[in-house]
């Protein structure tokens, strides 16, 4: 079966992964979707000329709910790529500017007020509406999917993060198994945080190895952590797009109709906090866990790692506290970004983000 993909967002990464999707085979029609046309027609235009498959375009703000119902009705979609969002964190992340470096050390948690706003109301449309197919999200699955889990509105599985680090690991075990007689220890599976990427796409593993992202390679689940540390080290960039694209594209092509099975990692499968190794069949998603691996342990180690990036708890009805950390963090720059968020009452805190993140100019 030839499926029908509807992509909410069509920034760089977006059409990244659609381009790979769609070379991937299976897809017989894709749309773009996004709140101007601007240069997501040429985007369209684009993969026109690189692909067979019907592409198409449609403007829709996703933070209309109507709006968004009828184009999905419209559409109807066979998987939804979430991929927009309201602040990119490339316009913070690495930047010189001291509001800027003060975001980045308060951890990523605190850019949540533009991160769930789009994601939580396609969810909310795509339960009104009783649409049953899968969910994707980009979007800050490692923290959004357990805030949204609160009400039953978690997307099906989260895209980047521990699938990255599960490339990056898979492409040290091929580096090394190329002087080996045996492939048997091919099966990657990785539990991680998005805070620990950083750290694997540099090539620079922490010194507290409690802080190391666990790795487990074969059935028998041998940890082998140091894998995810080699490679070539990529300073933080847009250049992260690729391998963020390329890691989506396991996780998309196994929710496909008619998919065969896909064992691999990626972050928020759930509604749980963080990444895990993870089967996908059918476009159902339930944890594949090496035996002896704890899973309430498994969930309390990334809560850990969450830590890092600024959320100290998220509480079962939603509520985001932040670390103290990340309010030394932004103490002197943006105080209330530190502020217990709910995550249900977001409008007045995403407008002071995003006053405080224009208030540093264009990148």
């Amino acid at each position: 079966m030839s499926a029908v993909v509807l992509f909410i967002g069509s920034g760089d990464v977006g059409l990244k992964i659609a381009d790979g999707l769609l070379r991937q085979g299976g897809v017989s029609r894709l749309i773009l979707s996004d709140i101007g046309a601007g240069r997501a027609k040429r985007h369209v235009a684009m993969l026109h000329c690189c692909h067979e498959a019907y592409i198409d375009f449609e403007e829709v703000d996703a933070l209309d709910a109507r709006a968004l119902a009828r184009m999905v009705h419209k559409v109807q979609p066979d998987l939804i790529i979430q991929a927009a969002s309201l602040i990119s964190p490339w316009s913070i992340i690495g930047r010189d500017h001291p509001t800027a470096k003060a975001l980045n050390t308060a951890g990523i948690g605190v850019q949540l007020p533009a991160q769930l706003p789009i994601v939580m109301n396609v969810m909310q449309v795509v339960r009104d509406i009783g649409l049953t197919v899968p969910v994707a999200n980009l979007s800050m699955p490692d923290f959004i999917h357990p805030i949204l889990a609160a009400r039953g509105l978690a997307p099906t599985i989260g895209l980047g993060n521990a699938s990255i680090i599960h490339l990056r690991a898979m492409a040290a075990l091929k580096q090394r198994q190329q002087t080996r007689d045996s492939h048997s220890e091919w099966l990657i599976r990785v539990i991680g945080h998005h805070k620990q990427v950083y750290d694997v796409m540099q090539a620079t593993p922490p010194d507290d190895v409690q802080k190391h992202v666990r790795v487990y390679i074969g059935e028998e689940g041998q940890r082998e952590d140091g894998l995810a540390y080699m490679g070539t080290p990529f300073p933080p960039g847009p250049i992260y797009n690729v391998i963020t694209a390329a890691s989506a594209l396991p996780v998309l092509g196994a929710l496909l109709p008619d998919a065969p099975p896909r064992r691999f990692s990626a972050p928020g499968p759930l509604g749980l906090h963080g990444g895990y190794p993870v089967t996908i069949d059918q476009g159902s998603v339930t944890l594949d866990l090496p035996d002896g691996v704890d899973m309430a342990e498994a969930c309390a180690y990334n809560q850990r790692m969450g830590a890092l990036d600024g959320v100290a708890q998220i509480e079962p009805d939603g509520m985001v506290w932040f670390t103290q950390a990340a309010a030394d963090a932004v103490r002197d720059v943006a105080p209330c970004l530190a502020e217990p968020l709910d995550p249900w009452n977001l409008t007045d805190r995403t407008r002071r983000l995003r006053k405080i993140v224009s208030g540093m100019g264009s990148p």
